[in-house]
């Protein structure tokens, strides 16, 4: 089989919507080509580096590449994400060039040629993240693994806002806590939770492919008894009392639930949000103080914000 791959040239800030639009349409897999790459130290465990060619990354902007298999309706499904993307405009998300380009590579390439970008990443104190095909020993005894199929899943777990939700998730965690995943995707953040003594995990995806992907993800790293994978639409009809939320989506859809996490959450309990570009990250402060959250910590990586806000004992004004 024959396999196309979809080039989006694009700016940071869009990876992440642009990857999601790319797994809903069916796509096996997405590289991100990000020319900051090129002057960042990727020493790996194993003591190997990444060999990135720089005549593959854009000058300025981003790539995002995926892979869908060539057939009859390939021509709509280019069409749809197409038009998915253009529709990111609605949430003032800068597309950058957002140029796209269509080309034809085999079988044993496509299989084999985004692997390089994939290797085994120590993301906290104690998570490692690492890919399924890749044999690896804990350097510390409190270490905790994850292993991800990246084929299924909605990114390798490493970009920033993933990291910084990790980091939050393994300091404010208690054992024994409920936790919600708004948005779960590859389920990394909910696995996280339950290896870290989470009780119970509920994971919350619209998109069904995300859904299947945290299923499978949280089999892999045998917690499928603490992680419950669920299709539904951010914390609709969601009634619950938990310990922690945490959401790793855009700022814009942050700001829409806000006041269902304030309702879920227990007092004291946490709301752990990132996917926040600087640009919107006073907006996200300023509606989760409005509805009642104490900021108590707010962290940044690159381009990117993760805010962690605390249910008071009671909503100030009430």
């Amino acid at each position: 089989m024959n396999w196309s791959e979809i080039r989006v040239h694009t700016t940071n800030e869009a990876v992440e919507p642009i990857s999601n639009i790319m797994h809903e349409t069916g796509a096996s897999g997405v590289v991100i080509e990000d020319p900051a790459d090129l002057v960042k130290e990727h020493d790996t465990f194993f003591g190997e580096v990444y060999e990135l060619n720089p005549d593959e990354y854009p000058e300025e902007g981003v790539y995002v590449k995926a892979y869908l298999p060539v057939n009859s309706f390939l021509g709509e499904t280019v069409e749809e994400i197409k038009q998915a993307i253009n529709n990111l405009k609605r949430y003032d998300i800068d597309l950058g060039r957002n140029e796209i380009t269509v080309s034809e590579i085999g079988e044993e390439e496509w299989a084999t040629a985004w692997k390089k970008y994939y290797k085994p990443v120590k993301i906290s104190e104690k998570i490692t993240i690492i890919p399924t095909w890749e044999a690896y020993e804990p350097v510390s005894t409190d270490e905790v693994i994850i292993e991800l199929d990246p084929g299924m899943a909605f990114g390798t777990g490493t970009h920033p806002t993933t990291v910084m939700s990790i980091q939050a998730i393994e300091q404010y965690i208690h054992k024994n806590d409920v936790v919600i995943d708004v948005g779960c995707g590859s389920g990394v953040l909910s696995i996280a939770s339950a290896l870290l003594g989470a009780q119970e995990v509920h994971a919350f995806d619209l998109d069904d492919v995300a859904v299947k992907s945290t299923k499978i993800n949280t089999e892999l790293n045998n917690m499928e008894s603490k992680v419950t994978p669920k299709q539904n639409n951010l914390l609709d009809h969601v009634d619950m009392q938990t310990d922690i939320i945490v959401s790793n989506i855009l700022a814009e859809i942050i700001v829409r639930f806000i006041d269902e996490a304030w309702r879920n959450l227990k007092p004291n309990g946490l709301f752990i949000t990132s996917g926040i570009i600087q640009a919107k990250k006073q907006m996200v402060k300023n509606e989760l103080e409005k509805a009642g959250f104490e900021i108590i910590t707010l962290n940044e990586m690159e381009d990117w914000v993760s805010i962690i806000a605390k249910k008071n004992q009671t909503k100030s004004g009430a």
